[in-house]
């Protein structure tokens, strides 16, 4: 069992279940202990009878403004687990493989892993205010999540180099023309569109909705994890490199980054 840190919150309602991120300190970035209890829950809930479809969500106008930048430091100087032990890995290695169907609800500002595990969402919709960042690139790491893969599969290469390398934000129009995103809903309508679609779901055959999604999506699941682990190793390394440490140390610094001389 995993403890729930009280930055998420989990519920269960007519099948539904919520996984909302709550860190309006700052803004919702994403914690160890955080990703644990989300990827706890998915299991949970495919698990169990009482829950037909999940939906991910942030609160307080943000989604999320992805890994923590201390975390993302401390994994740099060698003082947390190995990429591939961390909780973090754990929650992004299971999206793939999550047996039920998972919504995603997007309010405000989606940056780095709150973009990227959107990919493995079989609806998202988001509000005006929503922004998508990817600045792998400029904390000197390398996508992950398989959105090396699925980004430019769903998006087209010139969009996806755009987002993920460039580290274009595409703000929420520009999302749904891309493919990201299904719909773009009114703040205050976002999280009853969600639900509304989970619900429609959860009272669906479920034998023949999982079929229905196995087929859709089973082809492909062992080429996103075989990608999905390539790019853990790769972003393992690259979370000590000499171009890392400057990113975030510049971060902490306030200032722009300076690579030239590394």
């Amino acid at each position: 069992m995993v403890d729930t840190p009280d930055e998420i919150e989990i519920s269960c309602e007519d099948g539904v279940q919520v996984i909302r991120i709550v860190r309006p300190d700052k803004k919702n970035a994403l914690l160890p202990a955080m990703y644990a209890a989300m990827h706890q829950a998915l299991v949970d809930g495919d698990a169990s009878a009482d829950v037909r479809a999940h939906i991910i969500t942030g609160s307080g106008g943000v989604f999320t403004a992805g890994n923590d930048i201390k975390d993302f430091m401390s994994r740099a100087s060698g003082d947390a687990a190995p990429v591939g032990a961390s909780p973090v890995h754990q929650f992004i290695s299971y999206l793939p493989r999550v047996e039920k169907p998972l919504i995603a609800a997007v309010d405000g500002l989606a940056v780095g892993v709150g973009v990227t595990m959107l990919f493995h969402c079989d609806l998202v919709y988001a509000t005006p205010s929503a922004r998508f960042l990817t600045p792998f690139l400029d904390l000197g790491l390398l996508p992950e999540a398989a959105s090396s893969l699925l980004i430019p599969r769903r998006m087209g290469h010139t969009r996806a180099f755009e987002m993920l390398v460039l580290g274009e934000p595409f703000p929420a129009d520009r999302a749904r023309e891309a493919g990201l995103v299904n719909a773009v809903v009114a703040a205050d309508e976002l999280e009853a569109t969600a639900r509304g679609a989970a619900g429609r779901l959860a009272a669906k055959p479920p034998a023949a909705l999982k079929t229905a999604r196995d087929l859709m999506r089973g082809a492909c699941v062992d080429e996103i994890v075989e990608r999905l682990e390539v790019e853990s190793c790769l972003f393992g390394e690259r979370m000590s490199s000499p171009e890392a440490r400057e990113a975030f140390q510049a971060f902490v610094e306030k200032r722009p980054a300076d690579f030239t001389k590394l």
